[in-house]
């Protein structure tokens, strides 16, 4: 899995055009669009800093949101190459395209370690499409290839995977950034031979999402404890009452198989033995999306396995929430993907922060190597402020995912191997 990565190469006076994960929160203030969060930008950084240093000559290619090929000024990346040269205080230019003439003539015109960033990638269909031509023009100004987008890394694209086999073609080299580098370690390397007792944390809202993650890890993990929406098809499959709650009927079946194969390999799998549960109360209104909304109402503890009636579950209880921390506190390895609830509402977030807080103690304390897949369960920690008291949080949600599914990544396969 070792691929080369910015340390293994001589960048001087080079064009290196580096795919970045710039898709950051955007929102309209006093009629500017403004970055909210600049994680993703912070996490460039040490890529960038050995490349300035070096003397390279910087492209940065990202994408925003998803304007389907049209030129959205709500999703430009003006404001993003403000707020980088804002944070670095390097030299730092903006192109309002992505190819042609206009690109060349300013990447023509850049100095050893200096920064320029180019338009949103996808203001063109081709870019999704892993156009070659596309690709062609991309890989104009680029004498070298870097990817420090591990968040976009399972997606075959023309600026994650087209632009590095251009530039390999032609005698150049596609490498990691020290973002990468560091997702390759910690989601492949370290899960190789994981120290034990190994303890998979997994949540969110369906069981489709993460049967392969879960059927994968079953192979390795000593306990795997199950949170979340999805944790409720797990219930149905056993034949218990699930009310209101979000269930995949179809998919009990593939849950059933899961608790089989745990049981087979003697892998402990934890279900939630009590939950919080609530009502839905249509409000006759839509959301921007069309679709009805709904209040959440009378939150209660239930303590028993079935949930009757109208009631759905929200988040795991706190018998639940106590069992799941004790096996968390005496684990080595720790993979978390996924909140326990709607951890977004106050009312439905003590699971997830009882989970978060576990993890922090089982690494603080015990030593133990706490590795956070992703989405949701990095913005739960970081709401708890404990996101920098665990080993390793992920920038890739379906990245990290298919990662740990074993599957291949395009925009990994596509760098050259040490």
């Amino acid at each position: 899995m070792a691929k080369l990565t910015i340390k293994d190469v001589d960048v001087r006076e080079k064009r290196v055009f580096m795919r970045v994960d710039f898709n950051v929160p955007m929102e309209e203030k006093d009629g500017k669009m403004v970055v909210t969060d600049v994680t993703r930008i912070k996490e460039t950084l040490p890529t960038l800093k050995i490349l300035v240093d070096k003397g390279a000559k910087i492209i940065l290619a990202a994408h925003l949101g998803r304007p389907k090929g049209k030129r959205e000024a709500t999703m430009s990346l003006a404001p993003v190459a403000e707020k980088l040269k804002e944070m670095t205080g390097y030299k730092v230019s903006f192109v309002d395209d992505c190819i042609g003439p206009k690109v060349e003539q300013a990447a023509a015109a850049l100095k050893a370690g200096e920064i320029l960033v180019l338009e949103n990638v996808r203001y063109y269909n081709e870019e999704e499409a892993n156009d070659p031509a596309f690709a062609e023009k991309l890989a104009k100004v680029a004498d070298m290839y870097v990817n420090d987008a591990f968040g976009t890394a399972h997606r075959a694209h023309a600026s994650t995977e087209g632009v590095a086999h251009i530039v390999t073609k032609r005698g150049g080299k596609a490498v990691a950034g020290l973002l990468m580098e560091r997702e390759l370690k910690f989601l492949g390397d370290e899960l190789e031979k994981p120290a034990r007792p190994f303890v998979v944390i997994l949540g969110g809202a369906k069981v489709s999402d993460k049967i392969n993650v879960i059927d994968r890890l079953l192979e390795k993990a000593d306990a795997i404890l199950i949170g979340g929406a999805m944790a409720y098809t797990f219930k149905l499959a056993l034949g218990f009452k699930t009310g209101k709650s979000l269930v995949e009927p179809d998919k009990t079946n593939v849950a059933k198989a899961a608790l089989d194969k745990a049981k087979a390999r003697k892998v402990q799998f934890l279900l939630p033995s009590d939950n919080i549960v609530a009502e839905q109360k249509d409000t006759g209104k839509v959301n921007k999306k069309g679709k009805p909304v709904f209040d959440i109402v009378n939150p209660r503890l239930n303590s028993s396995d079935n949930i009757e009636g109208e009631a759905a579950g929200f988040d795991i209880g706190p018998e639940t929430a106590k069992s799941y921390a004790e096996v968390i506190r005496k684990a080595k390895t720790i993979v978390w993907n996924g909140p326990m609830g709607m951890f977004e509402d106050p009312r439905f977030a003590e699971g997830t922060n009882a989970v978060a807080k576990a993890v922090v103690e089982a690494t603080q304390k015990n030593g133990a190597k706490s590795i956070i897949g992703g989405g949701d369960s990095v913005k739960a920690l970081n709401k708890a402020k404990l996101g920098n008291k665990v080993t390793f949080m992920s920038t890739g949600g379906g990245a990290s995912l298919e990662f740990l599914e074993g599957r291949v990544l395009p925009g990994v396969a596509a760098l050259q191997d040490k």
